[in-house]
C-alpha cells in the first residue's frame, strides 16, 4: 500500500558495501542515513547527526533494527570505545578540515573556488565555501522532498476513480508526513523551489498545503488542525478531477456557462470528499476555499463568521497561488506584486487577522521575489524565516562569478546589507535577470531553519557527503 511508513522503514541499512549500526548500538552523536525516502520517517533529513535519545526513541518507533551510517562524520566521543578515527579527530580539534593522519592535507570539496586564496583570506574562503555548500545541501534536500510530495499526491489522486479508500489512505499518509516535517522545535522558513514540475495541479496542491500549514502554525494552532488543514488543502480542487480540462479554471470573458461549470467543482469535491470519509475539518476547507469573509464568494456566498478558520487560511493562500501561478493565460505576478494586490483589495474580501498574519509571515518580499540591495546589487529571494521576513536569504549577482558559485547572503548575518526595493523583472537589467534566472512557475516548501544552521556550521566536506 502507498507509503506504509514503518514496511518502507524496515529497508533501511541493507545496502551492500555500507556500514550500518543495530539500533541498539546507537548513540548520540552518530552521523546516520535513512533509505525509504522522505514520506517513510518523521525527520527534516535523511542524514544527520542523531542530536539527542528522543531521536533514537523515534527510529525504533519506525520498527528499524539496523541504520547506515558515517563514522568519519560521527562525533569521536560516539564511537565505539571512544576512538578517534583519522582524518576526523584533526577537524574536531579545530584543525583545518581535510587534515590527515601524518599531517598530510586532501583538497576540500569545491576546492577550484579557493584557488588564488591568500593566508589572509583564506578563513573567509572556507567559510564561504561552506556556507555555498551548506546552502546547495539544503537546497537539494528541499527540491527532492518537494518531488517526493508532489508524487505521493500524484498517485493518491490517480487511485482516487477507482478506490477512495486507497486514495484516502495516500493522502492521510502524505498529510501526516508533511505535519511531522513542520511540528519541529524551532523557526521554520519558507524555500523557493526551481520550476515546480510539469504538474500543475501537484505543484498548485502542494504550494496551497505548505504556506497554509505554516499559517496555521503562525496563528498557533495545534497539531491536529494543522493535520486536518494539511489534508484539506491537498484535496481542495478534487472536485476539478473529473471535469474537462477546460472548465478547471476560469478567466475574464469566460461565459455564463463555463464560469457556472467551474464553480461545480466545490460542490463535486464535497462530494467526492465524502466519500473518502474525510474528517469535517478537511470537508469545511474544500467546501470554503473560494468563499470570502464579506459573503461575495461561491458556492454558498458565506460570510467569514460563518467560516471556519481553516477555511479562511485556504482561501487566502489559494488566491496567493492563484495570482502567482495561473491556470490560464493570465500574466502571473510576482511574489510581491501578489502579496501587494491582496493587502490592497483582500482586506474586505479576506478574514483581516488571518489576511494580516499571512503577509507578516510572508514578508514584504516573499520568496521569489526579485530585489535591489542596498549597495545597489540584484539578487533574488530564495528564502523567508517567517518569524522574521525583512531578513530573508537571497542569491546575489556578481558580475564574474560563475552562477554555479553564486554568493548566497543570509541578510540576518549582514548587519550593514538589506533591501531597498522589489522590482518587477522588465526592470531588472537583462544580464542579471539572466543570471538569477526566475522561473514562470513559483514553487514553495518550508525547512527547519535548525537544519540550517547546523548544515552551515558543519564542514564542507560532511555535507557533501551527506547529500
Amino acid at each position: 500500500m502507498f507509503n506504509s511508513r514503518s514496511a518502507t522503514a524496515r529497508q533501511a541499512g541493507q545496502r551492500d558495501g555500507e556500514p550500518t549500526i543495530a539500533l541498539d548500538d546507537l548513540r548520540v552523536g552518530m552521523f546516520i542515513h535513512l533509505d525509504g525516502g522522505w514520506l517513510s520517517h518523521p525527520f527534516a533529513r535523511s542524514s544527520f547527526r542523531v542530536a539527542n535519545a528522543q531521536q533514537i526513541a523515534t527510529l525504533r518507533g519506525l520498527k528499524l533494527s539496523r541504520v547506515r551510517w558515517s563514522p568519519e562524520l560521527s562525533d569521536p566521543a560516539s564511537l565505539p570505545g571512544g576512538a578517534l578515527l583519522p582524518g576526523r579527530a584533526a577537524g574536531l580539534r579545530g584543525e583545518p578540515d581535510g587534515a590527515v593522519a601524518g599531517g598530510e592535507a586532501q583538497d576540500p570539496p569545491h576546492a577550484a573556488a579557493t584557488d588564488g586564496a591568500t593566508p589572509e583570506n583564506a578563513p573567509a574562503q572556507t567559510a564561504h565555501v561552506a556556507a555555498l555548500a551548506a546552502e546547495r545541501h539544503v537546497q537539494q534536500q528541499c527540491e527532492q522532498q518537494f518531488a517526493e510530495a508532489t508524487a505521493a499526491w500524484r498517485k493518491a489522486s490517480d487511485a482516487l476513480p477507482a478506490d477512495p479508500a486507497a486514495a484516502r489512505t495516500g493522502t492521510d499518509a502524505l498529510a501526516q508526513a508533511l505535519t511531522d516535517k513542520l511540528m519541529t522545535d524551532g523557526d521554520v522558513g519558507i524555500r523557493l523551489l526551481p520550476g515546480g514540475g510539469n504538474d500543475r495541479a501537484a505543484a498548485h496542491a502542494l504550494n496551497v498545503t505548505v504556506i497554509s500549514m505554516l499559517l496555521a502554525r503562525s496563528l498557533g494552532l495545534p497539531r491536529e488542525d494543522l493535520a486536518e488543514i494539511a489534508l484539506g488543502a491537498l484535496l481542495h480542487d478534487v472536485g476539478k478531477l473529473e471535469l474537462p480540462e477546460r472548465a478547471r479554471h476560469v478567466e475574464v470573458g469566460c461565459s455564463a456557462a463555463e464560469t457556472m461549470a467551474y464553480r461545480e467543482h466545490v460542490a463535486r469535491g464535497i462530494v467526492t470528499a465524502r466519500r473518502m470519509g474525510l474528517p469535517e475539518g478537511a470537508l469545511a476547507v474544500i467546501a470554503q476555499h473560494h468563499e470570502h469573509a464579506d459573503g461575495s464568494g461561491f458556492p454558498s456566498r458565506m460570510s467569514g463568521d460563518r467560516m471556519s478558520l481553516a477555511g479562511r487560511i485556504v482561501a487566502i493562500v489559494n488566491r496567493y497561488d492563484n495570482l502567482c501561478n495561473p491556470g490560464t493565460r493570465t500574466p502571473p505576478l510576482t511574489p510581491h506584486e501578489a502579496v501587494a494586490m491582496l493587502f490592497a483589495h483582500g482586506r474586505t474580501r479576506y478574514d483581516a487577522s488571518v489576511l494580516n498574519a499571512f503577509i507578516r509571515m510572508m514578508g514584504v518580499y516573499p520568496a521569489g521575489s526579485l530585489v535591489q540591495l542596498t549597495d545597489e546589487r540584484f539578487a533574488m529571494v530564495v528564502a523567508v524565516n517567517s518569524t522574521r521576513p525583512l531578513k530573508p536569504r537571497v542569491l546575489v549577482h556578481e558580475a564574474g562569478v560563475p552562477r554555479s558559485e553564486a554568493l548566497l547572503l543570509d541578510l540576518e548575518r549582514e548587519p550593514d546589507l538589506g533591501i531597498r526595493r522589489s522590482l518587477a523583472a522588465a526592470k531588472v537589467p537583462s544580464a542579471a535577470l539572466q543570471y538569477l534566472d526566475p522561473r514562470p512557475r513559483v514553487a514553495y516548501f518550508f525547512e527547519s531553519l535548525a537544519t540550517v544552521g547546523a548544515s552551515a556550521a558543519a564542514p564542507a566536506r560532511e555535507l557533501v557527503a551527506a547529500a
